[in-house]
């Protein structure tokens, strides 16, 4: 083995003798307080999109519906939006469990949630018999957006906390 080059084991010590400096220590410490909060987070999105959405359509529908009629009937439309949520709340739950390895799921569950709103709020001011959506879903999809956005990681700092947590794990072995 040539001399410039280390072996992995060597690699894995220097790194983690450069996280035992106390500057990144604290950062590792907040980035892991903001993925557990994360992690939480995408559970309760999960389950609201899982179970919520429907509730909500049944308990204020001129706020969470966009048909109009007998409120027994689901319309078509209505029925594959709480398909493609319920979908997405099963595939949030499961990147609660390690949020780093799904950071596209979660920034498209935030990027589609925007525009998701500003759809449903432009059609809710050009439809005044919807305007109640400007106090339903239109809020809601847009602080599910703000929450997620403000607690994922951004790519530096998700790949600094991968390399804690791999560093912690080799140092563990």
């Amino acid at each position: 083995m040539p001399l410039n080059q280390s072996k992995p084991s060597e690699e894995n010590s220097n790194r983690e003798a450069q996280l035992q400096h106390g500057d990144l220590q604290g950062k590792s410490t907040a980035e892991q307080d903001r993925i557990k909060h994360l992690r939480i987070a995408l559970r309760l999105v999960g389950v609201t999109f899982i179970f919520g959405i429907y509730t909500f359509v049944l308990v204020w529908p001129s706020g969470w519906s966009w048909h109009s009629g007998q409120s027994h009937h689901l319309p078509h439309y209505l029925q594959m939006i709480l398909g493609v949520y319920a979908t997405l709340g099963v595939f949030l739950l499961i990147a609660s469990r390690n949020p780093l390895q799904h950071l596209s799921l979660i920034w498209f569950t935030v990027w589609s949630s925007v525009v998701h709103a500003a759809i449903m709020a432009a059609q809710a001011l050009a439809n005044p018999e919807q305007i109640a959506h400007l106090w339903g879903d239109v809020p809601a999809l847009l602080v599910v957006a703000a929450v997620l956005a403000l607690l994922t990681p951004r790519t530096a700092a998700a790949e600094s906390a991968v390399r804690v947590k791999t560093a912690t794990a080799t140092a563990i072995r």
